[in-house]
């Protein structure tokens, strides 16, 4: 029997909502008219006018966008993220310096998963980094640390010759994620789409708007794409009306931040201020093979070398529960005999998988696949299991 509590669902978004930093002003998009048109439930998310959900009577509902990406295809604004672009002699030394991963190793139209460390090796943020040219980088950032992170690459690249711009208002981003949106995306643009690999960017005319940038990217465990498109309102209206139009016949329905959640969380994608934060480290979140320490140099290696001598006090795993309750975000978490070990970074049901699941920071001792934990639920120890992550990975392709 499925412990899967549907009606107990929402709830987690409270806890993925909490903001990291906030704003005096909540912002809005350039979707924020739609949203509400379509009637999403609208919420503040790190100071951004955010919909979490969309109407049953459209196909919306957490669980149904959830199931409409693993399934077929859903469509997210996520024009509150940020966007750096890097230009310039010294581009890709500036990249170097400030982000762990090679970027040395990308081609032109290539992308990376990267992140942003702090001198400690604890992290900044997480990005993903393009390389659109010779001397040209464009950094995506998260929504919550967008002037910071703006700041601190500013900062810390000054000793580059290289320009450092913030085009994150410079853009309307639509996310058209699931096994068939390549097909919804491919029936609005005269890019080639087949001939763009997963983490690969291309550019195309996009419902009649020409050079848009269109990466082949995402954060739901999918495939899927996200198109960069003008940021005033009537445009970035019509091109998300034409994509949930285009994708009728695919099942395309619009997906808010619950779904987001849920669906990262079912593919172990890391969340700033849950499973990363500026007193995380790579190792202890399991990222290091996105962290290149053969690199000469870049902000953070001393730290990590450090760190990676001494043995791992913590680590980040995966939960299933055992037994009926849900693993929230912050619960703690207990060794059989109900001594706390550790903390729960993000948990709730997985509607695709039906079971709930969490990742949670243990001692490393406690880590072995199989092993039992409790988290404690309304006082109680509720038992759960360490088991593989990522919880879910995508089908291959026949």
């Amino acid at each position: 029997m499925s412990l899967l509590l549907v009606a107990q669902l929402p709830p987690v978004i409270e806890a993925f909502l909490s903001p990291v930093e906030t704003t005096p002003l909540v912002r809005k998009t350039a979707l924020n008219a739609a949203h509400r048109k379509l009637g999403a439930k609208m919420v503040d998310f790190n100071g951004w006018d955010m919909p979490v959900e969309y109407p049953a009577a459209i196909g919306g509902g957490i669980i149904a966008e959830h199931m409409a990406v693993r399934t077929g295809a859903g469509i997210f604004d996520v024009s509150h993220m940020g966007d750096i672009r890097l230009a310039g002699r010294d581009a890709l030394a500036a990249v170097q310096h400030i982000s762990m991963n090679d970027a040395s190793r990308l081609a032109i139209g290539q992308a990376q998963y990267s992140a942003l460390l702090y001198p400690q090796g604890t992290f900044v943020d997480d990005v993903i980094v393009h390389r659109l040219g010779e001397e040209e980088y464009l950094l995506v950032i998260n929504a919550g640390t967008r002037e910071k992170d703006f700041s601190w690459v500013h900062d810390n690249t000054r000793q580059f010759d290289c320009r450092v711009e913030n085009l994150s208002d410079d853009f309307t981003q639509i996310a058209i994620q699931g096994p068939k949106g390549v097909n919804v995306l491919q029936k609005l643009t005269d890019a080639d789409l087949s001939a763009v690999k997963f983490y690969w960017v291309t550019r195309g005319t996009v419902c009649g708007l020409k050079n848009v940038l269109i990466a082949r990217t995402g954060y739901t465990g999918e495939d899927g794409f996200e198109i960069y498109i003008p940021s005033d309102e009537s445009t970035s209206a019509r091109v998300w009306n034409e994509v949930l139009e285009a994708g009728k016949e695919f099942g395309v329905v619009p997906c808010g931040l619950g779904a987001r959640n849920t669906l990262r969380l079912e593919a172990k994608l890391p969340l700033y201020g849950h499973e990363i934060s500026d007193t995380i480290n790579v190792w202890e979140a399991k990222l290091d093979r996105f962290c290149k320490m053969e690199k000469p140099e870049f902000i953070g290696r001393e730290s990590l070398e450090k760190a990676k001598a001494a043995p791992l006090t913590r680590t980040l795993v995966g939960l299933e529960m055992m037994e009926r309750g849900i693993a929230r975000d912050g619960y703690k978490v207990l060794e059989d005999g109900g001594r706390e070990i550790g903390y729960v970074t993000s948990g709730s049901p997985a509607p695709f998988l039906k079971k709930n699941i969490a990742l949670a920071y243990v001692p490393a001792e406690f880590s072995a696949a199989g092993s039992t934990l409790k988290i404690e639920i309304r006082n109680q120890g509720v038992k759960a299991q360490v088991v593989p992550t990522p919880f879910y990975k995508k089908p291959k392709k026949s």
